[in-house]
């Protein structure tokens, strides 16, 4: 998706002296589940407009920040955060964040809603990369203070069989994926691709064709004999596609919305780490189970990334207690789990300073903006989460990483 329309260089240093807002719309827009979400247009004094449209989670943490319905969220932004902006200058988005979040002044952005506040937030980012001639992952960059020239790529992390509340089969665990051990962007989208178009066809031939329907990511949504069946058959079609050397495997469990014990899914853990070398296990009980995820990352964290998502959800505060805990090792970063970008790219400090792991993360309702491609990378996240290589709306973030890498 576009960041907005781009000044020619000429105009660059005048325009760089009126950046200020001058006016911000929303309407709304249809997400991948085709449920409706909005889009927000951005416009700066000196022509240079932005546009970002907001995902949705379906199965959210508790602990989320607050989404109003979008015909609200489009009222709140042309009442209350519109005529509060306007004059602002774009590039201080410490100012207009801190503005946004006085202007709500709940816990949990249950006034203006979420969705509204974030909109807002990175299409101010968005205009004022556009006004600098930066691409945004660079200027994301700059706001977190990262000096280097030149940064590594995020491991992408491919949905490739979808399972739990993202689809109606039979599996518990929400998402099997895998992670291409390439740093190179375009070598790891090639071994995704390659896995997830012979797994389809791996479906098809043994399943048949009903298995190769699909989840809310884009993985394949076939009904199996159990939870683990799904890494069985991703080792098989690996080995026969020359993959198994380049791959690893994740879990993303989304365990809040699981019934088996902790003691059960433990069980499924260790046999899951034993026979198939689990290099990424994502909330692997459930949000407030802070003293099983302790156990776990006690026993297994030295070699598996014991992730936190409905566990932390991109909140300062969440993560404090995580941390006190020694309960992960990595944690998910899901801007609208928070609200701005202020707070996500706080987030990502604070998780960088304890040495977690961060991987950037899509949502199960996403639209085609590719914001979050440009905050995994200019962020240096270890990873993005990003669904299969299917679909527009994911396919999106594939395209956008591909041309960072023409960028960099």
């Amino acid at each position: 998706m576009s960041t907005g329309r781009k000044p020619s260089k000429n105009k660059v240093k005048c325009i760089k002296t009126r950046m200020k807002i001058k006016s911000i719309k929303a309407n709304t827009e249809l997400d991948s589940r085709g449920e409706w979400t909005i889009s927000i247009r951005l416009k700066l004094q000196n022509g240079v407009e932005a546009i970002t449209s907001v995902p949705q989670g379906k199965s959210t943490g508790s602990y989320e920040a607050a989404y109003v319905k979008p015909q609200i969220a489009i009222k709140n932004i042309a009442k209350i955060i519109d005529p509060a902006l306007k004059g602002i200058h774009a590039g201080n988005q410490n100012l207009i964040d801190h503005a946004i979040l006085k202007l709500d002044g709940t816990q949990n952005k249950s006034k203006l809603g979420a969705n509204a506040t974030l909109g807002v937030s990175v299409a101010a980012a968005k205009a004022a990369a556009i006004s600098r001639d930066l691409p945004l992952w660079k200027h994301i960059a700059h706001l977190l203070g990262n000096k280097q020239k030149k940064t590594e790529f995020p491991k992408l992390f491919i949905n490739v069989i979808n399972g739990g509340l993202h689809t109606k089969n039979n599996l518990d665990f929400q998402e099997y994926l895998i992670i291409p051990k390439s740093k190179n962007i375009a070598e790891s989208v090639k071994t995704g691709l390659a896995l997830y178009k012979n797994l389809g066809e791996y479906l098809s031939k043994n399943f048949g064709k009903g298995a190769t329907g699909l989840g809310d990511e884009g993985g394949f949504a076939p009904n199996l004999k159990d939870n683990l069946e799904p890494f069985r058959i991703l080792s098989r079609v690996a080995k026969s596609s020359h993959l198994q050397n380049k791959i690893q495997f994740g879990l993303d469990a989304a365990a809040s919305n699981i019934k088996k014990t902790p003691a059960q899914l433990t069980k499924l853990y260790d046999e899951l780490k034993s026979k198939f070398k689990l290099h990424y296990l994502e909330d692997p009980f459930a949000e407030n189970d802070f003293k099983n995820f302790t156990k776990l990352n006690k026993s297994i964290g030295q070699t598996t990334l014991i992730c936190g998502d409905d566990l932390t959800t991109t909140n300062v505060k969440r993560m404090e207690k995580a941390h006190a805990a020694k309960s992960i090792n990595c944690i998910i970063i899901k801007p609208n789990q928070i609200g701005t970008l202020t707070e996500t790219l706080a987030a990502i400090e604070q998780a960088r300073a304890w040495n977690w792991k961060v991987v950037v993360s899509h949502r199960s309702g996403e639209t085609e903006d590719d914001f979050i491609a440009d905050l995994a990378y200019g962020s240096s996240a270890y990873g993005l989460k990003l669904g299969a290589p299917a679909r527009g709306e994911r396919i999106a973030k594939y395209n956008r990483l591909l041309t960072i890498s023409q960028e960099n």
